[in-house]
């Protein structure tokens, strides 16, 4: 077994129960973590053999752009479309994290983080 990690997606997103949010927009990371068998594609050197990594970021970018209200609806979606393509993937594990939320103070960013 081996994790492949995906850390510190950028996106700029309008997701957010507010409708400020959701008209400007915001900053959101999403870091990504997969354990797969990577005996294979070790031994091979092969990308055929391996969960490909470059369609993983592809598919998180493509549930990054379907607005959601909270956080955890876009987890619970990148995490759902990664096994509908890897079924190779024995656990994931995705932070969805919205930068400088608009909650009255000085907040470096909120977090869900979600397992499967």
């Amino acid at each position: 077994m081996g994790l492949i990690r995906i850390e510190g997606m950028e996106f700029y997103a309008y997701h957010g129960c507010y409708e400020a949010e959701q008209i400007v927009g915001n900053r959101f990371l999403v870091d990504l973590t997969m354990e797969t068998d990577i005996a294979k594609p070790s031994q091979s050197d092969n990308i055929k053999d391996a969960l490909n990594y470059h369609q993983a970021y592809n598919i998180v970018k493509e549930q990054m752009m379907v607005r959601s209200n909270l956080l955890e609806h876009i987890a619970k979606r990148i995490i759902d479309a990664l096994y509908d393509t890897f079924p190779q993937i024995k656990k994931a594990t995705v932070k969805v994290s919205k930068l400088h939320p608009p909650m009255g103070g000085q907040i470096r960013s909120v977090s869900v983080e979600f397992t499967k």
